[in-house]
């Protein structure tokens, strides 16, 4: 379909929908200030009109003020900035609200390749064969992370839920009491949430979303693959980070850890008890009455008492007595219904999703160090003795661990939780958790010191049945992860463990940290050629190599869109599996509505499947190989020089929200690693370095040095070099669209007036710089007339959230100059700063 035709239905569908909706929004049961939504689209113009005059935010807001609002009290100004806040809060809802219902209508307009296609595509090939031995393969695996850039309250997620069904039916009157609704309903968390609370907001969206919708796909598949018995249980995983997760967290601890695991399983109970309750409706026939009442009990108690734990067996022997005496004795009745349930039965078994363990390598160095301490074997540290020496020690030497030896909170949590992980498997069965993931993997001893940790816990070497996970996301990580793994592959120990693992061996490849490290080109690429040299390494050793991609929301932190970067691997990466994270934003917004994790999920399917099936697997040729390598240095240089800047570190302190993140009761971990008083970038968490780039809307990660790159081979002469490279390698298009995206969400225009700051305006002229460099750079190679010109639906949509912010970014940079000049009311001004964060967060969802 052409994008005229397509942008034409988003705008009936989404723009108009949403400007009428909105207009409900002048009633909104505000106290204080009456017409607040009359005021906001004057308020915008003001602030756009403002900002490209080259005037400062003060200025603009303090002439709003006085000549609109006519406000002249501090304390009234700073009450309609908190209103103004709160409303844009709820149009962003609104907004998200109008788009998710918009989804299924729009998908028909998409280009896009469903399974639908897939199949069409295969029928024309006469190729089922092959497909069908792929599909009863492949896998994809969802993990969803805990790191809550966007996690709504369960109450803000059923308005949202009900605001999609009434715009679905065009019930205006309704929409109107349930935008009211929302205007009296908090939107924000009191306090900061516990580990536990940010599990149970994931396990909500598992409960009411995932569980049906992976189901229905599976059902679809299954009935559509053009095999007699198609079986493939785990062609769509879902994993879990919250509650398991420690990188950084010490609020997880075991008992948290054990109690999410338990939460996961009662709530699947749940699921089971009531389609089982609505199946019982149809199964109405005497002799089914007794395996079912027996089951429905069963399931009854394992939902409320975590200690009464069902095993799968227990769940599916019933029911496959049942379906036996519905064929047998009721012309197979109702018995698609039955096999439906029996398929999610045999998909999320007892776990409904993999709880991993992640902890970071530097808190594993600790422990071992303590331990050799205890046991006299070092004096000081682990220095003392030679890498070989340390080797044997952590694959023979039988020490017993107790947590009571050691003073450490986190090294007797560290214990503690080792050793429940057997008693969690016991429950929740063997996926319930069967992975430990390294952060921060630099030597071989990240994995070899979680082996020893398991063997010092009481398990023995053959009662080891977790994957250990080395993630390799720092520049010197990747470097030596070549290394690493030869290392590893050569010990008979490890050989062992992998034999019991099924010849698998899985690698995480670190998105956030890599940008952060490298910038955005050094760390894609660093990631693409160790993935190649990975795959290698494993297939040499005789193991399959599985990647597990930790993909963030924006492309700064590894997001952007997924198929497109799936589809564009070369067939020298190992396509065995895909894994990725989904981060913040990104579970809402792309997986949040049964269409969409449906649609997403079938890309992820059809992204990994395709260049396998039908032969268009890519290869990058020498000479581009060296062109890529050559820009991903130049990028480099350029980046590595910003970050060396001695501004970098307090411009991001002392112009940007960064500080403010750990205030913000958006997520339970603290806003950076360690407790060092001076800050410094290694310690910083990708999220809250990203989220203060996107806050002052410069985006830095998200393409700094791509500009000084291309420009540097445009000025050889070679701008023809980088048209083809563009044209012809996916991998290198797919990056360069993404950090167009990053571009298209800048605006410079907000912070302009830091140009005549005394201490920062040379610094943030070198921003500016590149970003406008970077943008000509891009036109220039992909013949664009604008960024993001052949994604019309999503550059229309970025448009409409970067506007409906806008007044709320002018009034955080206007807090921002308030508390700079030390005003009297710091205190409320942090307030407003903090406040805002939420409403400019939440409106950059569409970044994946």
């Amino acid at each position: 379909m052409p994008q005229s035709k397509r942008l034409e239905e988003f705008k009936k569908l989404v723009t108009n929908k949403f400007y009428v909706y909105n207009s409900l929004f002048l009633n909104l049961p505000y106290r204080n200030i009456e017409n607040i939504g009359v005021m906001i689209p004057l308020l915008f113009y003001q602030c756009e009109k403002g900002l490209q005059a080259g005037l400062k935010p003060q200025e603009i807001l303090d002439h709003f003020f006085e000549n609109y609002a006519e406000i002249s009290s501090e304390k009234d100004k700073i009450d309609f900035m908190f209103r103004i806040i709160q409303y844009v809060e709820r149009q962003v809802v609104l907004y998200d609200s109008v788009e998710d219902a918009a989804f299924p209508k729009l998908h028909e307009y998409s280009t896009s390749r469903s399974i639908r296609d897939y199949f069409q595509m295969v029928d024309k090939t006469k190729n089922w064969n092959a497909i069908s031995k792929q599909l009863e393969s492949f896998s994809a695996r969802i993990v969803l992370t805990a790191h809550p850039t966007q996690f709504y309250t369960p109450a803000v997620l059923d308005i949202i839920e009900e605001l999609r069904q009434l715009i679905l039916e065009d019930k205006i009157n309704d929409i109107d009491v349930v935008l009211q609704q929302l205007g009296l309903t908090s939107l924000i968390n009191a306090k900061k949430p516990t580990p536990l609370e940010e599990a149970k907001n994931i396990i909500y969206i598992l409960r009411n979303i995932y569980y049906d919708a992976v189901g229905e796909l599976y059902s679809y598949i299954k009935a559509n693959v053009h095999k007699e018995n198609f079986v493939n249980y785990d062609i769509l995983k879902l994993g879990f980070w919250p509650g398991g997760d420690r990188d950084g967290n010490p609020f997880v601890t075991a008992e948290i850890t054990k109690s999410v695991a338990d939460e996961l399983r009662i709530t699947l109970m749940k699921c089971y008890y009531n389609e089982l309750k609505r199946l019982r409706k149809k199964l109405t026939f005497k002799g089914l009455q007794k395996p079912l009442n027996q089951l429905q009990d069963q399931l009854y108690v394992a939902m409320f008492d975590a200690g009464k734990a069902l095993s799968f067996d227990e769940i599916m022997a019933p029911l496959k007595e049942i379906s036996e005496m519905l064929e047998s004795r009721y012309q197979g009745l109702y018995s698609e219904d039955l096999e439906k349930l029996m398929d999610k039965v045999s998909i999320f078994r007892t776990h409904f999703a993999t709880l991993d363990i992640r902890q970071d390598h530097s808190k594993h160095y600790q422990l071992i160090e303590q331990i050799l301490l205890k046991q006299g074997i070092v004096k000081e540290s682990l220095s003392e003795i030679s890498d070989k020496k340390l080797m044997d020690i952590l694959l023979h030497k039988e020490i017993r661990l107790e947590e009571k030896d050691f003073d450490d909170e986190i090294h007797q949590d560290t214990i503690r939780n080792i050793k429940q992980l057997k008693a969690i498997k016991a429950k929740n069965g063997e996926d319930g958790c069967n992975r430990y993931i390294i952060s921060n993997s630099e030597d071989v001893n990240s994995v070899l010191f979680v082996y020893a940790l398991f063997r010092w816990c009481g398990y023995a070497p053959e009662d080891i049945s977790f994957d250990i996970v080395p993630l390799f996301e720092t520049m010197i990580g990747m470097e030596r992860s070549e290394e690493i793994m030869n290392t590893l592959f050569s010990l008979p120990e490890y050989q062992s463990h992998l034999t019991r693992r099924g010849q698998k061996q899985t690698m995480m490849l670190g998105f956030s940290d890599g940008t952060k490290d490298g910038g955005y080109l050094k760390a894609n690429w660093s990631i693409f050629k160790t993935k190649e040299t990975l795959s290698k390494v494993c297939s040499k050793h005789g193991y399959k190599a599985i990647f597990f991609d930790g993909r963030g929301g924006p492309p700064a932190r590894g997001g952007g869109k997924t198929h497109r970067f799936y589809a564009a691997q070369t067939r020298d990466i190992a396509n065995n599996e895909i894994q990725l994270t989904i981060q913040g934003q990104t579970i809402t917004s792309t997986y949040g509505t049964k269409e969409q994790f449906i649609h997403n999920s079938e890309q992820l399917l059809t992204a990994g499947l395709s260049n396998n099936l039908f032969g268009k697997e890519h290869v990058i040729n020498a000479a581009s190989r060296k062109l890529i390598e050559e820009l991903s240095q130049l990028s480099y240089e350029k980046y590595d020089a910003l970050k060396q800047h001695p501004k970098f570190i307090p411009y991001l302190e002392n112009k940007s929200t960064l500080k403010y993140y750990t205030k913000a009761n958006i997520g339970s971990r603290p806003g950076k690693r360690g407790q060092k008083a001076k800050l410094e970038l290694s310690d910083l968490r990708a999220i809250s370095f990203v989220g203060s780039w996107s806050q002052l809307k410069q985006n830095v990660p998200g393409y700094y040095g791509i500009g000084t790159a291309l420009n540097t081979l445009v000025e050889q002469g070679r701008l023809s070099e980088l048209k083809k490279l563009y044209k012809e390698v996916p991998f290198f298009e797919a990056l360069m669209l993404n950090s167009m995206m990053s571009l298209s969400k800048s605006y410079f225009e907000l912070t302009a007036y830091m140009k005549d700051d005394p201490e920062f305006g040379a610094f943030w002229e070198l921003l500016h710089e590149e970003y406008e460099l970077s943008k000509r750079m891009l036109l220039k190679i992909s013949n664009f007339k604008i960024l993001m010109e052949n994604e019309v639906v999503s550059r229309e949509s970025v448009k409409i959230r970067e506007n409906i912010v806008l007044p709320l970014l002018v009034i955080q940079q206007y807090a921002l100059y308030k508390i700079s000049q030390e005003a009297s009311n710091r205190d409320v001004y942090e307030k407003i700063v903090t406040r805002s964060l939420y409403g400019n967060i939440n409106a950059s969802r569409n970044s994946a």
